[in-house]
């Protein structure tokens, strides 16, 4: 009997990818979660790949004894239970930076679009208002200073498109790099405050854990430049929205570009919804045709290591040790 693989996911686009590329040697069955027919092909799974980190708890493994291997296609896993991971002995890897150009061109997109107040201007065009009383104030992104929190994978790519627009880049990460290693990419480091004064646009690019729960709250936001713009692409309570709101509505701050919220999807009557400053996505930054491939074939790759008894790639740190 060949080894099963159980494929989860919302994205059809990347279901597709995965039937193109999956390995001959494997049985490769797609199932909605938690579904009848996903309770019975976990019975003798080995691999389950997905947008699964949702799904990572105790009674998975109690349901799946085959299980060797949980694949993220995702980058984040902060609805894991790593608890229970641990305990099981299964690794958890994610998606080895398969959906980091994808996250890295949306970041400097939301820059480019609160920038320039592009929403503002399609609205304004499509209702017949060429360019109404007066011209909206807006700025180029060359000779600005991007500030990056969480120089990871994403966070260099962006950095580097940062870099070919003219911006100057600095940087917050608890892993700070070497000074030969900053001279090759073209950024500097700072402490986490001296970059919230400093930076006239900030994006985030950590994961969501304990360390990073609210990491720009209202002090955060205060210390940021009136005319800041902040940009969201990692995780919605990374910041606090309600502080956001906040210091949108009182000019605190200037803008806001967020892939990201509180709560997914958010609520109808979310403040953030009407206000001209802030862009906003539906947690679409990572999912591109070209990402999802990428990230089944990193998947695929992970299980197939496994399978002829090498150590996978990208187990999430917490379980790496």
């Amino acid at each position: 009997m060949q080894p099963r693989i159980v494929f989860v996911t919302n994205f059809p686009d990347a279901a597709d990818a995965a039937r193109e590329i999956v390995p001959s040697d494997f049985e490769f069955t797609v199932v909605p979660a938690k579904s009848a027919a996903y309770l019975k092909a976990m019975q003798d799974a080995e691999y389950l790949v997905g947008f699964v980190d949702w799904l990572v708890d105790d009674a998975l493994f109690e349901a799946s004894p085959k299980l060797r291997l949980i694949q993220l296609l995702s980058a984040g896993y902060d609805r894991a239970d790593l608890a229970a991971a641990r305990r099981a002995g299964v690794p958890l890897c994610n998606n080895g930076g398969a959906n980091s150009t994808a996250v890295s061109e949306h970041a400097i997109l939301l820059a480019l679009a609160t920038s320039r107040q592009l929403v503002r201007q399609h609205r304004a065009v499509a209702a017949g208002n060429w360019r109404g009383n007066s011209t909206p104030r807006l700025h180029e992104l060359r000779g600005r200073t991007l500030g990056i929190v969480g120089l990871g994978t994403i966070g260099k790519k962006t950095a580097r498109l940062a870099l070919a627009f003219g911006m100057r880049v600095i940087y917050y990460d608890v892993e700070r790099l070497a000074e030969d290693r900053e001279d090759a990419l073209g950024v500097r480091f700072r402490l986490l405050r001296e970059l919230l004064r400093e930076a006239d646009i900030i994006s985030l690019h950590v994961p969501l854990n304990v360390s990073t729960h609210h990491l720009i709250g209202a002090e955060e936001l205060a210390l940021m430049k009136p005319s800041a713009i902040l940009v969201n692409t990692a995780r919605g309570p990374v910041v606090d929205e309600t502080a956001l709101v906040t210091a949108l509505s009182n000019g605190t701050i200037a803008a806001a570009g967020l892939d990201v919220f509180d709560e997914e999807p958010p609520p109808a009557d979310n403040p953030l919804f009407g206000m001209e400053t802030v862009t906003l996505t539906a947690h679409l930054a990572g999912p591109t045709f070209e990402s999802n491939t990428a990230r089944v074939r990193n998947a695929f790759d992970n299980v197939q290591r496994v399978a002829r008894g090498a150590d996978p790639l990208w187990i999430v740190p917490e379980l790496a040790e």
